[in-house]
Formats: structure tokens, C-alpha cells, sequence
């Protein structure tokens, strides 16, 4: 038995892959699209209780190394969705390689993304407001790096560029990575070589600053609930005038809108376009000619 798959082989598996997607049952799509909100939102909680506690003197300190380690503990959200299996938008935007193959038709891409879309920020919200309203984990310095964190995500425009255009380009090569990591799982033929495959890409597009919208389903109402807390407000560091700007509104509009159009170009134009195009059109033109 093969340990890896060559990248031919790999492409053409998400032929199959997609169809199985694109005619899943409504409620089984559901459950497995809550399911992976669970899993990413877990993950994305473990990173900002590992995100908590790097002051130095009143300075954050060790940024690089911070990062690093958020990236490695958040890779576990893709890994509990790949190896037990849930239907993540995100990995889902490789389902543009069937598309291309005509093994699907539109209409079937957008119900698959439009349900797990849906069911993801579902499953992200049960978990923000079980974990914020009602175990008291967000209540302190914990629950500041979860307001700061979402207050990051809507209202930061670095070096005064536009807020949309960076978090759309973020999104681009976020869901790059993340489809990546996708590819490179199903490669590997063991559980221990798609774990590896899915930790380093995972954890290169958390250290870099991108922007996954699953993940921020969590990252922002987390944050938002969190302002109930006066002492998570305090642990902020943030003044009124900023945490006015973190709102349900800001959420989706300065966050989830960007982000979902970046992410859907990263992977599904970038690596599924692509990958199709360089594997599998040649060899349906191959096919076409014989």
C-alpha cells in the first residue's frame, strides 16, 4: 500500500469526493456541518486561552513564539474534522475540481456550500454562548483576549489600508493553506501522516495573521459575549470608544463578507481550479480525442 497518493491521484479523488457532498442528505449535511463548527470552535478556543498571559512589564512580548503556539494548538480543528469527518466550508470550497469535471453541477456546489455554511456558524454559536454564557472561562483575562481578538477582526485597519482589501487578501491565502493541508491530508494513507499534513499548513496560516471565516464564527461572538464580563472588558485594554465598534453588525459586514469571498477564491479558484486545470483537463481532452 502506497504511504502517499501523487498529486494526480489526489485531484481526481475529490472528483468522488465532491459527488458524495453534493448529494448528502439535508439533515446528515446539517449534523456534520454543526459538527465541524464544534470542532473548529474548540480549537479556536484553545488558541485564545494559549494567546492569554504574554505580557512582559505591560508589553506584549514574544510575539513570533505566541503566534507559533496558537498556530500549532488551532491545527486541531481541521484534524477533528478530517479524521472522524464533517463538512467544513472552507474545505468544501475544493469542490470547484468536480464542478470543472462536470461531475456536478452548480447548483449542487452552492446547496452543499450554502447548508455547511450555515450549519458551521450554528455549531460556532452553541459553543460561543455555552462557553461564554454559562462556564464563566471567558469571565477574566481569558475572555480579554477573546474581546481584543474580535475586536482585531472587525475594526483593525493596519498601516491605514483598506480593512476589507487585507482581510479579503488574508482570506485569499488563509483558505489557500487550508485547502492545502485538505490535499495533503487525503494524500497521506495513515492517520499519523494526515495529522502531520494538516498541523504545518494549518499552523503556517495561523502564525502569519490570515483570515479563516469558520474559525472567526467563533473568534467574534466569543468576543462580543464576552463584554458582559467586567473584568474581561478591563483585561482588554481596549477603551469604549473601541469596543463600540465590535457589534453583531461589524461582525458580519467588516468580517464574515471579506473573509468568505477571500476564502472562496483561495481555495476554491487557487488549489481546486488549478489543481483540476493542471491534472485533470488534460486528461479529459485526452479522453475526448480517443
Amino acid at each position: 500500500m502506497k504511504s502517499i497518493l501523487p498529486p494526480q491521484e489526489v485531484s481526481r479523488s475529490f472528483i468522488e469526493v465532491g459527488k458524495t457532498k453534493a448529494a448528502m442528505p439535508l439533515g446528515k449535511l446539517i449534523g456534520l456541518g454543526v459538527l465541524a463548527g464544534f470542532f473548529v470552535g474548540l480549537a479556536a478556543h484553545l488558541a485564545t486561552v494559549v494567546a492569554t498571559g504574554w505580557v512582559v512589564a505591560g508589553q506584549e512580548a514574544l510575539y513570533g513564539l505566541k503566534m507559533l503556539s496558537v498556530g500549532m494548538v488551532f491545527s486541531t480543528g481541521l484534524m477533528m474534522v478530517l479524521l472522524p469527518g464533517s463538512e467544513l466550508f472552507t474545505g468544501n470550497c475544493l469542490m470547484t475540481i468536480p464542478l470543472c469535471a462536470g461531475e456536478i453541477t452548480l447548483g449542487g456546489l452552492l446547496r452543499n456550500w450554502t447548508v455547511v455554511y450555515l450549519a458551521n456558524l450554528l455549531g460556532s454559536l452553541v459553543l460561543a454562548y455555552s462557553l461564554a454564557g454559562f462556564t464563566g472561562l471567558l469571565a477574566g483575562d481569558v475572555g480579554g483576549t477573546a474581546i481584543k481578538t474580535a475586536w482585531t477582526k472587525v475594526a483593525l485597519s493596519p498601516g491605514g489600508l483598506s480593512h476589507w482589501m487585507s482581510f479579503f487578501m488574508r482570506a485569499i491565502w488563509c483558505n489557500f493553506l487550508v485547502c492545502i493541508a485538505v490535499m495533503m491530508a487525503a494524500a497521506a494513507q495513515d492517520a499519523s501522516g494526515k495529522i502531520l499534513a494538516v498541523l504545518f499548513p494549518i499552523m503556517a496560516f495561523v502564525t502569519s495573521g490570515f483570515e479563516h471565516v469558520v474559525a472567526n464564527m467563533y473568534f467574534l461572538p466569543a468576543g462580543i459575549i464576552a463584554l458582559r464580563f467586567p473584568e474581561a472588558v478591563e483585561a482588554s485594554g481596549l477603551n469604549p470608544e473601541a469596543l463600540s465598534q465590535l457589534t453583531w453588525k461589524a461582525m458580519v459586514w467588516d468580517n464574515f463578507v471579506p473573509v468568505t469571498l477571500g476564502n472562496i477564491l483561495g481555495g476554491g479558484i487557487l488549489v481546486g481550479v488549478l489543481y483540476w486545470a493542471i491534472y485533470l483537463r488534460p486528461e479529459r481532452k485526452s479522453a475526448e480525442l480517443s
